[in-house]
């Protein structure tokens, strides 16, 4: 058995076949997705090996690099930058990157993480250095933009892609942090004041409204009652007049009627009779009525003449009429 096994092992055919496997071995390369191998032939830069089988050159060929292809996050420590007014802050933030060019990330620069990161921190002193306090609080999407520009031209070489810039947080000093907390207390007194005065006018333009638009309705009001009552009084008045006018109407007509029946009567001889009887009467009436209203009676001396015919003709047409 021992001497099969040494016979095994100081076979050429078997160690041809060991020094084939382990040189296809090494030739063979299954590349992983979003990883880029950075080869090298005989230590100069040949090419990139992509997802996938690829296949080297034994012993001359050798993947110098992995890198990875894929979005990553970079955490930008807290440091200290000094604003335009001279005050001291604490920042920190975040920075999303991406190799876009393993050859680059490899030739071109030593260790591009770490010069990503202390990249972000100068860019970002610069970029709080050109702001006042204020500022930097009111402006972060600002800054983030800034910072990101002048990255994104810094990094193109490398061969990194700067996606995205986030500030965490800005800490200012403990003085200055009391001293905004006073002025965010005095603006918010300010603004309640300011909104209990804007309530009071509200509410005082309200009523003065509310009043205005009474006095208009009532005036309006009136206004319509007037009107009504005109159209009223103008209704009853012509409804007065126009009872009026027909009672006139109503008389005239009887009158005529009258006159009428009295015309065909005085066309008679018994009704000239009559109407000689009534004018007489009538007559006597008149010197009744007018003896009636004072003591002495002034005449020309021919009204009892007159009196005399009228009575006597009115007694010849009251027997005319017995006799008849």
């Amino acid at each position: 058995m021992e001497s099969a096994i040494t016979s095994i092992l100081t076979s050429p055919l078997v160690w041809f076949v060991v020094v084939a496997a382990f040189t296809l071995k090494k030739g063979i390369y299954f590349v992983p997705q979003n990883r880029g191998f950075v080869v090298y032939t005989m230590g100069k830069y040949t090419k990139t090996l992509s997802a996938g089988l690829n296949f080297l050159i034994p012993f001359i060929q050798k993947v110098h690099a992995d890198r990875n292809l894929k979005e990553q996050s970079l955490i930008i420590s807290s440091q200290s930058a000094i604003t335009k007014d001279n005050i001291t802050l604490d920042i920190d933030g975040i920075l999303f990157m991406k190799v876009i060019d393993a050859a680059a990330a490899t030739n071109n620069i030593t260790d591009y993480k770490m010069s990503v990161v202390q990249l972000a921190m100068t860019t970002m002193r610069n970029a709080i250095g050109s702001l006042e306090l204020d500022e930097c609080f009111q402006n972060r999407d600002s800054i983030n933009a800034k910072i990101l520009t002048a990255m994104t031209e810094a990094t193109s070489p490398w061969g990194v892609m700067v996606t995205r810039y986030e500030i965490k947080d800005i800490s200012p000093p403990q003085t200055i942090r009391e001293d905004m907390e006073k002025q965010m207390t005095a603006e918010r007194e300010k603004r309640s004041v300011i909104l209990t005065a804007e309530g009071v006018k509200t509410s005082a333009i309200t009523e003065a409204e509310g009043l205005k638009r009474a006095r208009v309705l009532d005036a309006e009001a009136a206004k319509a009652e007037q009107v009504l009552s005109a159209e009223g009084l103008k209704e009853s008045q012509i409804l007065e007049a126009a009872g009026k006018a027909e009672a006139i109407e109503i008389v005239a007509l009887a009158d005529a009627k009258a006159l009428e029946v009295v015309g065909k009567v005085a066309a008679t001889a018994e009704g000239k009779k009559a109407v000689t009887l009534k004018i007489a009467q009538e007559a006597i009436d008149a010197h009744k009525a007018i003896a009636n209203q004072g003591t002495v009676i002034l005449s020309d001396g021919k009204t009892a003449d007159n009196i005399a015919n009228t009575v006597a003709q009115a007694v010849a047409v009251a027997t005319a009429l017995k006799l008849d």
